[in-house]
């Protein structure tokens, strides 16, 4: 494990009330993806016995593979649509799925069924375990909103045949998933709508490639930054020490009131604007390259985290600068196990 992504767990751990964690079993799916793995990490330092489960379609076995051996880390490859074993579990996170709209528009049935059938099996698990439940949602809930910043209570705006139906239906039936689990069985869950995160082990390549790793892969090669549109679009970007604490706090909260927040920075930037931050930050000449918009696109993305800190005591304290900075410096220093030459 590389010194920043060290920091940035110090960070995390040193934000929340270790106790909630200690000695819990935890089940994580999806935890060598993007942010499990930050969760697997900061609860095993935490003391947590946890099960990761993935089927590895877009997540890394490199984000878990020092925690092999490590007393309390079981790491299963597995389908959690089809996932059969019956754990004793305290916690579930569950948050496999695949985020990239390229990946998911590629395998919409995948995308649906693991926010539905996967859903399905993590919360009979937790129920079977009285556990508490933490499922990431997604900002794309809200679909094309038409309210800024996106308080919990809209109800969104979505295309059910759209070409991103998969996953922001998909997320919408998670959480109706969640409230009809918590109505009939009185289980504790905690419904995380999670707005752009962004950091060391995010993804960069091909069709899991996102914005800001897609713009920092460009930017070292030299290659064309791609910013489809005219760039004005804006996205919250949310550095993953202060998406992962967010959700964190929340899952150790004792039961409470309120089943959803948002979790996400609250400050607008322009994609534009970004590609042109990370363009200078990487001291690079490459040239902005402006593409079609892909069908279904969103303009804009603004979280009202007014509930949420008020409820945890959170706020995101990185700023866009400084995470960029932190992220730049962690792709540079992976350039040999990257994708393509430099």
């Amino acid at each position: 494990m590389d010194q920043i992504i060290r920091e940035d767990l110090d960070a995390i751990r040193g934000s929340i009330d270790p106790r909630a964690f200690q000695g819990k079993s935890v089940m994580v799916s999806g935890g060598s993806g993007f942010l499990g793995s930050w969760i697997c990490d900061t609860l095993i330092g935490l003391d947590s016995r946890i099960i990761c489960v993935d089927n590895l379609s877009t997540g890394v076995f490199e984000n878990i593979d020092h925690l092999k051996g490590v007393k309390g880390f079981e790491f299963e490859k597995a389908d959690v649509c089809t996932y059969s074993r019956s754990p004793k579990v305290d916690m579930v996170f569950h948050l496999a799925s695949r985020p990239a709209p390229e990946d998911y528009q590629k395998h919409p049935v995948e995308t649906a069924l693991a926010n539905a059938t996967g859903a399905d099996r993590m919360l009979d698990l937790a129920r079977k375990n009285d556990a508490r439940v933490f499922y990431a949602s997604s900002s794309e809930a809200y679909g094309d909103p038409e309210v800024f910043p996106t308080p919990e209570s809209y109800e969104g705006k979505v295309n059910p045949l759209g070409p991103r139906s998969s996953y922001e239906e998909g997320k919408r039936f998670g959480e109706a998933l969640c409230k009809a689990y918590h109505d009939e069985y009185g289980l504790d869950v905690r419904i995380a709508r999670l707005f752009n995160s962004y950091g060391p082990r995010l993804r960069a390549e091909g069709l899991y490639g996102r914005a800001i790793s897609r713009f920092i892969l460009q930017a070292l090669r030299g290659d064309d930054i791609t910013v489809f549109g005219d760039g004005s679009q804006t996205r919250s970007f949310c550095y993953v020490t202060d998406t992962v604490s967010g959700s964190l706090l929340f899952m150790s909260l004792d039961r409470s009131s309120d089943l959803v927040l948002n979790i996400g920075a609250k400050e607008e930037c322009k994609i534009l604007d970004l590609a042109e931050s990370i363009k200078r930050l990487a001291f690079s000449e490459s040239s902005i390259d402006f593409l079609p918009v892909p069908a279904g696109d969103h303009m804009r993305r603004l979280p009202d985290t007014g509930r949420t800190e008020k409820l945890l005591r959170w706020t995101p304290s990185t700023r866009l600068d400084v995470g960029l900075e932190r992220t730049l410096k962690w792709f540079s220093s992976k350039k040999t196990s990257l994708p393509g030459p430099f």
